[in-house]
């Protein structure tokens, strides 16, 4: 069907994420969910609202006119990246539950601190957020919360941007809390008139005593006009570090101690902020209370380590009568064998430890794609996990079958043959062997290999002590066992002699025909040498066979680097 609208980028925006939802829910999508994809994905369209909400209508009934193949015919011909992203393998990824108060559209937000790149426990928080704004319409805030200078890294704003990009979270604001201190000045001197905050300069230890004691500290009972006087006197900087805080009033007889009378905001001179000049700073609860309303936040997912802080942020909500989000908690989610820890990352990466954020053991974003692993396949293996409240362990296996899926169809074969050893093949012929770059797409053509009496193959094959083996494509051989090293024969080209003594089947490259290769593990660097032709994948997942997929990072005069993904 010929399209007549190309001219006018809105109504072409609204058509292709129509066509988008209806394929991937099967059904037609509602005119607000639309727009909110499309303000989401492209925020220059906001200020033609009226326009969207008008076009969306006819573009929808289009949408309805067509067949589900039309559909799909005509997203992958005007956009064939959302018809790629909608075609991959989604079997084992399970549906989110619905959220309560959405049906208008929502309003989420994914708020990291920039102490360092993005890992995987962000990831989690981040997509799921993401899928319900894709699911239901609306905007997506990515707030950036570096009210706390001791948890600042200068250069972790540009790293969380860029591991925000890689992961294709649909953003559609950008909030720094370090530029809107004065919005939390303000609503701090309106808490303390409404009688839901003071100014506390008791000795730390005098009042950690009377709050276990469950009884108030004597700032409690000073009038509004003292607290006020006394909290321009912190923002004028007359007390030291530590000698004053503003606390918010809360049930002293609270079973949890750390809810009764919780800090707002402290005095904090020792520590420089890259960004702004600041002695007081709004903690978490307090700024994160404020900026959740003010923002219109609709609904926060976070983990239950969060609902002490929700109960916080509550009583914040009730004094200013403001409605708080709806929230949902999930439970904690172990993660085994990377480190996730920022201070040990940083610590490991000064001391020469890691290789720098990226490095392959870490568990952040970067590391992820430095192997290999697909933004895809992070989303899939955390929407998988779901929003559950039961405590979980990450899954490694369910990660590498979603990335397994994705790089499967497109990685080329390769042999790669680690810590090798060259032997001359007695008696076999000079011949090519033409190995496919694809088993399951011969039209990519072959690799070809060409065998001249000398080969490496991988020392540990022969250190098994085999009486044959099969180098891979080529033909069998024949292994003779003595005092000193072992000898090989040609022992003919039947596969089916091959399969009958259980011949192991064993990757190789011609002598002289290769270059030299290191494949990073996250147990250590594997030597070895690969085909030549891998030099063209610079960037790409490739298979070795028999060894697994990794991706080339680099090749030059020294040879090739690649980064082991998974098997």
């Amino acid at each position: 069907m010929e399209r007549t609208e190309e001219n006018d980028p809105l109504k072409s925006a609204l058509f292709l994420f129509a066509l988008q939802n209806a394929i991937r829910y099967r059904s037609i999508p509602r005119p607000g969910t639309v727009i909110g994809m499309v303000m989401g994905k492209y925020p220059e369209f906001r200020e033609r609202a009226k326009d969207a909400s008008v076009l969306v209508d006819e573009v929808i009934r289009e949408v309805s006119g067509l067949s589900p193949a039309q559909r799909e015919e005509q997203l992958r011909a005007l956009a064939p990246e959302l018809a790629e992203d909608i075609s991959r393998p989604r079997e084992h990824t399970r549906e989110l539950p619905p959220l309560e108060k959405a049906e208008g559209g929502v309003v989420m937000r994914f708020a990291p601190n920039p102490s360092g790149p993005l890992h995987l426990g962000h990831a989690r928080a981040a997509v799921l957020n993401d899928a319900y704004v894709r699911r239901y319409g609306g905007r997506y805030i990515l707030r950036i919360e570096d009210t706390d200078p001791k948890r600042v890294d200068p250069l972790a704003y540009a790293m969380v941007r860029e591991d925000i990009e890689w992961l294709g979270l649909a953003i559609s604001d950008i909030v720094y809390q370090s530029d809107r201190f004065e919005t939390y000045y303000r609503y701090a001197r309106e808490l303390i008139q409404r009688g839901g905050a003071y100014v506390c300069t008791c000795d730390s230890e005098r009042f950690k005593a009377l709050k276990m004691a469950k009884k108030p500290c004597p700032c409690r009972e000073k009038s509004l006009e003292d607290s006020l006087h006394a909290f321009e006197e912190m923002l004028a900087g007359s007390y030291g570090e530590g000698e004053a805080t503003l606390r918010v009033k809360t049930d002293l007889a609270h079973p949890d101690p750390a809810m009764r009378d919780f800090p707002a905001f402290r005095i904090l001179k020792s520590v420089p902020h890259p960004r702004i000049e600041a002695s007081v700073y709004p903690l978490m609860n307090f700024s994160v209370a404020v900026d959740d309303h003010l923002l219109g936040i609709t609904h926060v997912i976070r983990g239950k380590d969060h609902i002490a802080n929700t109960g916080r942020q509550r009583y914040i909500f009730e004094y200013f009568g403001w409605e708080p989000p709806v929230y949902r908690h999930y439970g904690r989610m172990g993660i085994e064998g990377v480190v996730l820890s920022t201070s040990q990352m940083r610590a490991g990466i000064a001391a020469g430890e890691y290789q720098g954020w990226d490095d392959i053991r870490l568990g952040t974003l970067r590391a992820m794609a430095r192997r290999g692993i697909t933004p895809q396949a992070v989303r899939d293996a955390v929407l998988e996990i779901g929003i559950g409240e039961t405590d979980i362990s990450f899954s490694w296996e369910n990660l590498y079958a979603h990335n397994r899926a994705i790089v499967d169809p497109k990685a080329n074969r390769y042999f790669f043959v680690p810590d090798p050893v060259e032997v001359t093949v007695e008696g076999a012929p000079h011949q090519t062997a033409h190995a496919l770059l694809h088993p399951a797409h011969p039209e990519r053509g072959t690799r070809q290999l060409h065998f001249a009496g000398k080969a490496l193959v991988p020392r540990e094959e022969i250190e098994k002590r085999p009486s044959i083996v099969r180098l891979k494509d080529l033909f069998n051989v024949e292994v003779q066992y003595g005092e000193g090293t072992p000898r090989f024969r040609f022992a003919g080209e039947s596969l089916a002699e091959a399969r009958t003594r259980k011949a192991p089947i064993i990757q190789w490259v011609p002598a002289g025909e290769c270059v030299p290769a290191v494949l990073y593990t996250p147990d250590g660097p594997r030597p070895g040498v690969c085909e030549r032709a891998v030099t063209r994948e610079i960037g790409a997942v490739v298979q070795f066979e028999r060894i697994g997929f990794a991706r080339i990072d680099t090749a030059d005069e020294k040879g090739i680097f690649a980064y082991f993904a998974h098997r």
